[in-house]
Order: structure tokens, then C-alpha cells, then sequence
């Protein structure tokens, strides 16, 4: 495409990790219409939706192929590992994101370790197993605390860190019965903080982000059940320059080659969850085919450069990538989850109190869970419903302008951290 014509994007997705991509694509000069299947009301605001599921994958190439769609950005994890890049492509289609083999990295737990040990990667120790009760031997064997992982997709349910031997065992029943895991994980625990670190990436070529670290319990003091994630912070404190370096040489660039020496290249995304440990080891604790959520919302504030351009670049390797710019400024986001949240929750409760929190400096609200009633009320829909971002000159500044926005919403039974970005 000549550099004067617009592109038409397409972002696939509806939670407020779309919603962050759809606002900073909107923003592009280098785009004129963003499209957003299945999207929310949130996201309406800066696309045009088309009620698409996200593995409808035929229906999804048809929209693009007729709406001459330039450039598919993928947000789950879902249509990644249903093949969905590989399906654009094969039409000739330009799409962000890695093929279903290459997506395996978030798909499967135990091939994400395969590529690591092979990549010499540092990680936890592991074991498989496709038996509840050889999984039970294994962990009284090993004892606690122990990491215990869904091998697949399991929407942000999949994990369990014990830290008693009965806690173990009955997230082994959770993870073999009612999860219905085929396959299980059982790691060593380590001790430290969390960091988020993803990149951009053609498969050779790598366009670093700006660093993140989340909160995944619901509870403060990071207690209670793992979530999809109750907050973020971008840049992180915890890592320093000198650390990223490191990831980039240790982590990212020897997975990149291990995956280009398996004849499955990976584009897209590519999402290093790290441990740093009190001795400065860093270990990969798991890796994702996509931006996180909600470190995406974070880091996409702080983005100073087109995305647009980045990421259509990086979907064709001829192409010069433009240049990367961040913003100074500190990011931090908020998660607004429903009550019940996460376990089963309770849904169709009105939300009010948005517009009022966007008029603060600094504030944008992502949509996640919402949706609108007949008479165009926004309500509760999913169980993490809103997050909520605010930029800073420091990290008090931005945490203090995200509470006073997250306190001005309202739903019932809304569930918020109240200690997101104090450590």
C-alpha cells in the first residue's frame, strides 16, 4: 500500500486488552478505519463492531477478505491456537501474530518447557503427568509449595501455587476434574517477584515493550485465588535496564532461535513471564502468544510511537520498522471485577460513573466485561469488567489519579485492589 491510503485494521477480541489496542490503533496516522470482532460497548467508541465470535474463523476471513482488511491484530489466546494466522496468510492476508504450531509456546505448557530446556533457558524444574493419582505420588513426594499448571488454554484458571500439601492436592482434582485437564504440570516453587516483559517480534527482528509487572490474586496482599490479573504497573520498578538487556540475550533471543530451528518461527507477541528471584537469577515462569492483560493497557498508554506501523512492519520482513518512542511517564491500571469474580459471578448489574472518572487528567477506561441493555445501559457482562488507567510523572502520581478514577465508578459488588503499584 502507498504510504498516503489509510489502512483498514481489524482487531479481534472484546476485553479491555482490544479495547487498549483498538484506542492506539485509532490513533495512528496511518489508519483510517479500525474494525473489531466481536468488540464491546467500550470498544464501539473507537471501532466498528462486527459480531463476530473469536473462533469463527471462516466468517473472520470473509469479513477481512470483503472489507479488504490491511492488517488482523489478534488479541486471545484462542483463535491463535486455532490456526487463525495461518488461515489469513494462506488468503494472503496480513496478520499480527504466530501460527497455530508456533502458538504451542501458550497452548501447551509442557512444549513451552521442551523450548526452554532445548533454548537453554532458565526455569523451574518440572514433571508431567497425565494421571491424577501419579500427579498426588509426585507432589507428597515433593512437597510444598508447588506450582501445578492446566497443560492448556484454561482462561486464566489454569495455575495453582500451594502452599500446603491439601491445597496441592485438591487443585489436582480442580485441574484433572473439573477443569478437565488431559495433562498436568507440576513445578518447583520459586521465591521472588514477578515481571512481565513482552515483545514484538517478525521472528527474527524483536521491538522490545516497555516493561510491566501485574497482580494476578484478587485479594490484596497477593491473597485469595489467581486471576486473569487485578492490576499493572508500566515500567516496573522492579527491573532494571541492565535486566532487560539480559531477557533480550538469555530468554527472548535463544526461544526465537529454537523456534526458527524447529521450522516454526514465531511472529507475534511474545509474552516472557519471569521470576526474579532475591539472588538476581531470573527464571521464566511461562510464556504467551499474545500482550498481556492487563499489562497491554499499561504499556499501551506509555507507547509514544504508531503501533500501526510497528506492527504492519513487522508482518512483512522487508519492510524498515519504524522508530520505537516511549512516553516518560508511569502507567497504572486498575481492574474492576464483578462480584464473584473468580468464581462464578454475578452479572447485569448497571454501571455508572465512567464518564465522570474519564474527565480526570490522564484517565482512560478500557471496557472489558460490559454490555448494553435495550435501553442503553451499560452492565456488567464477564467477570473482570473495566480497567481502569491513569499516566503519572511518578508512580504516586499515577496511582493516586487511578483510585480517585476507579472511586467515582460504580456497580454492584464491584471488587478492586486497593494496594495495585505499592510494591
Amino acid at each position: 500500500m502507498s504510504t498516503a491510503e489509510k489502512m483498514k485494521v481489524l482487531v479481534i477480541g472484546a476485553g479491555a486488552r482490544e479495547h487498549s489496542l483498538c484506542w492506539k490503533l485509532r490513533r495512528s496516522a496511518r489508519v483510517g478505519t479500525v474494525y473489531c470482532a466481536p468488540g464491546n460497548p467500550g470498544i464501539a467508541r473507537e471501532a466498528t463492531l462486527t459480531p463476530l465470535k473469536v473462533d469463527d474463523l471462516e466468517g473472520l476471513l470473509q469479513f477481512a477478505l470483503k472489507q479488504q482488511i490491511d492488517l488482523t491484530v489478534v488479541g486471545p489466546e484462542f483463535p491463535l491456537t486455532l490456526g487463525i494466522v495461518d488461515l489469513f496468510r494462506s488468503h494472503g492476508l496480513r496478520i499480527f501474530g504466530p501460527s497455530k504450531a508456533a502458538a504451542r509456546i501458550e497452548g501447551s505448557k509442557s512444549f513451552a518447557k521442551e523450548v526452554m530446556l532445548a533454548a537453554g533457558v532458565p526455569t523451574a524444574r518440572c514433571a508431567t503427568f497425565t494421571n491424577e493419582r501419579e500427579a498426588a505420588d509426585y507432589v507428597r513426594q515433593q512437597g510444598a509449595p508447588i506450582v501445578l499448571k492446566a497443560d492448556g488454554l484454561a482462561a486464566g484458571k489454569g495455575v495453582h501455587v500451594c502452599m500446603d500439601l491439601d491445597q496441592a492436592l485438591g487443585a489436582l482434582t480442580n485441574l484433572f476434574g473439573e477443569l478437565g485437564s488431559s495433562t498436568v504440570v507440576a513445578e518447583e516453587f520459586l521465591h521472588g517477584v514477578e515481571v512481565s516483559y513482552i515483545v514484538a517480534t517478525d521472528g527474527e527482528r524483536v521491538v522490545p515493550c516497555a516493561s510491566a509487572h501485574d497482580y494476578k490474586r484478587i485479594f490484596d496482599g497477593d491473597l485469595g485465588p489467581n486471576t486473569g490479573g487485578m492490576g499493572s504497573v508500566s515500567p516496573t520498578p522492579r527491573f532494571s535496564l541492565a535486566q532487560e538487556q539480559e531477557v533480550l540475550e538469555q530468554v527472548i533471543a535463544p526461544v526465537l532461535s529454537e523456534m526458527r530451528s524447529r521450522g516454526t518461527p514465531f511472529s507475534g507477541f511474545l509474552y516472557a513471564g519471569l521470576m526474579l528471584q532475591p539472588d538476581g537469577k531470573i527464571s521464566v515462569l511461562e510464556f504467551n502468544a499474545r500482550m498481556g492483560d492487563p499489562e497491554c493497557q499499561s504499556i499501551l498508554r506509555r507507547l509514544d510511537s504508531d503501533l500501526a506501523e510497528i506492527l504492519y512492519s513487522l508482518s512483512d520482513r522487508g519492510a524498515a520498522l519504524p522508530p520505537q518512542r516511549w512516553r516518560p511517564e508511569t502507567a497504572v491500571c486498575l481492574v474492576l471485577a464483578a462480584d464473584g469474580y473468580p468464581g462464578t459471578v454475578k452479572n447485569g448489574d448497571q454501571i455508572s460513573g465512567i464518564a465522570q472518572a474519564e474527565e480526570l487528567p490522564e484517565v482512560v477506561v478500557f471496557h472489558a466485561g460490559t454490555r448494553l441493555d435495550d435501553s442503553g445501559h451499560l452492565l456488567t457482562s464477564g467477570g473482570r469488567v473495566l480497567t481502569v488507567s491513569a499516566l503519572g510523572m511518578d508512580l504516586a502520581e499515577a496511582r493516586s489519579r487511578a483510585y480517585r478514577a476507579a472511586d467515582m465508578i460504580g456497580f454492584r459488588g464491584c471488587q478492586v485492589r486497593r494496594d495495585i503499584a505499592k510494591n
